[in-house]
């Protein structure tokens, strides 16, 4: 697999669309254009739930946050459907997009450096990511309680459907959410 993903990176930085490595072995592309940004050379040895459950353990940031962030994930997905969510990205994408969900949800959140340190990237890292990941959201970062309900509903399906009878925590301010 690394072997693999190493080969990826190799034929990408060879692409004449002008894709680079930069010194953190990271693709760079114009901002706001493609997940690219997000793609590292090797995809990180801790699974996506337990990378997720790291995260929620140690950065104390509400569940609600998840929520959001996986709009953020969809709304990504829909703007950029040629970008593919993919084992070189999806690390990074995640703690991104969770920190920007606390900083828009939680009253008390935990600073960049932190989170870096949690996710497992640098502080200068996250702090690019994070630039990223507001101008490929074209800095639209607020949901509608409509929306967040209709992703906590989508989300607990998708729990059924895997054996998992469970309720997705809803503690939200209106006011956070009803702006867009």
């Amino acid at each position: 697999l690394v072997a693999r993903n190493d080969k990826l990176v190799e034929v990408l930085t060879e692409q004449p669309d002008g894709l680079n490595l930069d010194r953190n072995g990271t693709i760079s592309a114009p901002l706001g254009k493609s997940l690219n940004a997000f793609h590292g050379v090797r995809a990180p040895n801790i699974s996506i739930p337990n990378y997720l459950e790291r995260i929620y353990k140690y950065t104390n940031c509400s569940p609600s946050c998840f929520v959001l962030g996986y709009v953020y994930i969809d709304r990504l997905a829909h703007k950029h459907p040629d970008s593919l969510l993919i084992s070189l990205n999806v690390h990074r994408l995640l703690v991104t997009c969770v920190m920007v969900a606390s900083k828009v949800l939680d009253d008390v959140h935990y600073n960049n450096a932190f989170y870096a340190r949690v996710g497992g990237v640098s502080n200068a890292e996250l702090n690019r990511l994070e630039l990223e990941l507001l101008f490929l959201l074209d800095f639209g970062v607020a949901v509608s309680s409509q929306v967040f309900e209709t992703y906590c509903f989508h989300l607990e399906q998708e729990m059924l459907i895997n054996g998992v009878d469970q309720k997705v925590e809803r503690v939200i301010s209106p006011v956070a959410t009803d702006i867009g």
